[in-house]
């Protein structure tokens, strides 16, 4: 097999970068400017440009984060590190409740001292086309406004001679062009809407335009997102999107002199170097890149990637003085379960999973990934070809919401932020490995923060959670069961407090662990209808210390259909019609039967279908076949109050009259929906939806007569 590709050797590099590097390894970024020497001084390129902005900066700490950092136990020990600022939406340029717009950022800046300000272009029409979490304000044809209400705002902000001193860094558009090289049609992982991207060309002309408009002022400095090594790391993926970073880079009006360079692992979490295992390696003759997890990729940490990838750019006509970013804010997996060595070498799988200081569960995962820690800090010119370790996502800042969450901001529910979702084709149909109580995107995340802190590589002051902390967290308390239904319990408690920080909760189902979470609130699912259960929660710190265990709990589970309906027997059964998840329309096959011993009046009965919209458009349906006749039935779309895990409306079937004899059916009913603007669903996360073709008992579908429920569960 290919060897991994080699770094760089400096013999290869321009004279101008060879002398950056040398001079840049005595030190990292600094909070307070360096004496300048002949030698480290900044170098500049033939366009009056520094070639790498980070030598010999002073960067600006954002106070809005900073306050939130500091606020949290032990957080004053980071609190002082340079972060990027998310300008996510056109008001974040004014400023928004609680966090200040760009003007006001630049002018604390230059009280600050500072001299380098770090920002985030975040706004492209159709955001983000495979995660809905991270959706945006403007539709996919809205390329006018995102150019004169985003960009062009924010360049002339830019462009003020007030600020003619600062070196401004803009990271152009995460996930926008890698999405359109993987999911844009031909792969498991594609979706409509990154079709739909790919084939108005809004992402390239969008990075395009903001490549040439702040490019072309003399103190900024572009960096083009480039995803992450788990995501391009492949043959088949990285000189293709090499090639996709040149169209965009050389798209309305732009020209790769626009570029400074690139920046990987922006929000995510691939570490940036693995210690134990290199993919040159091999166990008993068979090469590691044959395990699960690498999977036959080129590289399996960020820096070989981003070296890697800096090659193949060169090849397509970017500048050879390029340079490369990593966001190291999450990526550090520090703590107790951090690897000392490589795995056993009983297989390739053993090795790379022993020895692999990422611990996520799948390398797709990308969501408040549960035992993450802080990275290395902030550094300038670390490593060849590399202008800088970055914190771009800011320790602490949600990435998505664990829960449906109705907000202004444009952000959707994406299921790979929910740690019961059991995963997609993007994550091979693994667990998410998400924290749960997560808050809307961007928003802050206490306890993602202190577990970030508690995990840090390299540790952080005395709290990184790998030295002598015997001291155990103090019992949770307060332990309350919230809700029950036939088949699960909700609890809730008071949270525990740690000497350095309490890192999640053990939850204990009659003596035997059931499940763990880092907030304070766990659903214990897929048991037993009208059955007691007894639990206890338990509290854990970094370093591995549990507590005593809470007072303990009991809590009796419903019978079963949850909502009793005075035994009448009727169930739901349905098919699927329809396989595909993601077309215009959703045809659900449904039909009622009575098992029990008396006739059931239908004008009194309603049947639901739990279905997620995507969007704000209205809904028709139809009625295509029914064995009563679709005359005797109506059919109504119905918008939730609030949107519930895997459901935001219903389409609800009413009987206008009959009767249901015992042991009888309805019959085959057919149906379909479909938005009013003829949009494509998502339906791989509704609730409702089966993959069986012949009917079977469905609980998921749920059944009322008078209001009440009598068959199923709801969501």
């Amino acid at each position: 097999m290919p060897s991994r590709r080699p770094e760089l050797p400096p013999s290869h590099l321009p004279a101008k970068r060879i002398a950056l590097l040398a001079a840049a390894l005595v030190g990292g970024l600094c909070l307070a400017a360096p004496p300048q020497t002949a030698s480290a001084a900044p170098v500049a390129s033939a366009a009056g440009k520094l070639d790498n902005p980070y030598v010999g900066a002073k960067p600006y700490v954002n106070p809005d984060w900073s306050a939130k950092a500091a606020a949290e136990p032990g957080g004053s020990a980071v609190s002082d590190e340079p972060t990027f600022v998310w300008l996510d939406r056109i008001a974040a340029i004014n400023g928004t409740a609680g966090a200040r717009g760009l003007k006001a950022h630049l002018d604390a800046a230059k009280a600050q001292g500072a001299d380098l300000v770090q920002l985030v272009i975040y706004d492209l029409p159709g955001r983000d086309c495979a995660a809905l979490a991270s959706n945006g304000e403007l539709g996919p044809d809205e390329i006018g406004r995102y150019q004169t209400d985003y960009i062009d705002p924010i360049a002339a902000v830019l462009a003020d001679p007030a600020y003619a001193n600062l070196r401004i860094v803009n990271l152009i558009e995460p996930d926008s062009l890698p999405n359109l090289v993987t999911n844009a049609g031909g792969t498991a992982g594609s979706t409509p809407q990154c079709a739909t991207m790919k084939s108005n060309g809004n992402y390239e002309k969008g990075v395009g335009y903001a490549l040439h408009k702040l490019g072309a002022l003399p103190n900024t400095y572009n960096y083009i997102d480039a995803g992450h090594h788990g995501w391009l790391g492949w043959d088949s993926n990285l000189v293709p999107s090499a090639q996709e970073f040149k169209k965009a880079a050389t798209t309305n009006g732009a020209t790769v002199a626009d570029v400074t360079g690139f920046i990987v692992n922006t929000a995510n979490y691939s570490p940036t170097r693995e210690p134990h295992v290199k993919i040159t390696d091999t166990v008993n003759g068979t090469t590691v890149r044959q395990s699960k997890w690498i999977d036959w990729n080129q590289y399996d940490d960020e820096t070989t990637y981003a070296q890697g990838l800096r090659s193949a750019l060169v090849a397509q006509g970017f500048d050879s003085g390029i340079g490369m970013l990593i966001d190291t804010s999450r990526n550090g997996w520090g703590g107790p379960g951090r690897p000392t060595g490589p795995g056993p070498t009983t297989s390739v799988d053993a090795y790379v999973d022993g020895g692999r200081v990422d611990r996520r569960l799948h390398a797709g995962n990308w969501c408040n990934q549960s035992g993450a820690g802080l990275g290395e800090r902030p550094t300038a010119a670390p490593d060849t070809g590399i202008d800088a370790y970055v914190w771009a996502k800011p320790p602490g800042e949600s990435d998505g919401a664990s829960r449906p969450v109705d907000n202004d901001e444009g952000k959707g529910f994406d299921r790979m932020c929910d740690p019961t979702y059991t995963g997609n084709a993007r994550n091979g149909n693994n667990p998410t490995g998400a924290l749960s109580d997560a808050p809307l995107a961007g928003h802050w995340f206490s306890a993602q923060f202190r577990q970030l802190l508690a995990n840090a590589y390299p540790p952080v002051g005395g709290g990184g959670g790998t030295g002598g902390d015997t001291q155990a967290p103090t019992a949770p308390t307060g332990l309350t069961v919230t809700s029950t239904t036939s088949d699960s319990v909700s609890l809730t408690w008071g949270a525990a407090t740690d000497n350095t920080a309490v890192t999640g909760y053990d939850i204990y189902r009659n003596g035997s662990k059931a499940g763990s979470v880092t907030g304070t609130s766990y659903t214990d699912k897929a048991l037993s209808a009208a059955t007691t259960y007894q639990y206890t929660v338990k509290a854990k710190d970094a370093a591995g210390n549990v507590s005593a265990a809470s007072a303990a709990v009991s809590a009796t589970t419903k019978a079963t259909g949850g909502g009793g309906g005075g035994g009448s027997g009727l169930k739901a059964q349905y098919k699927n019609n329809d396989s595909s998840l993601t077309d215009n329309q959703i045809r659900p096959g449904i039909q009622l039967v009575n098992s029990g011993s008396g006739t059931v009046d239908l004008s009194k009965v309603t049947v639901r279908y739990w279905f997620t919209g995507e969007s704000a458009a209205g809904y028709q349906t139809w009625c295509d076949y029914a064995q009563i006749g679709c005359s005797a039935l109506r059919t109504a779309v119905t918008t939730l109050p609030s949107a519930r895990t895997g459901a935001d409306h219903t389409l609800d079937v009413a009987f206008g009259s009959g009767s249901l004899a015992a042991g009888a059916s309805t019959g085959d009913i057919q149906l379909r929906l479909a938005k009013s603007d003829w949009s494509n669903f998502n339906e791989a996360d509704d609730y409702s939806r089966g993959g069986g073709t012949s009917y079977a008992d469905a609980p998921k579908v749920t059944v009322y007569v008078d209001g009440t429920l009598v068959w199923g569960t709801e969501p």
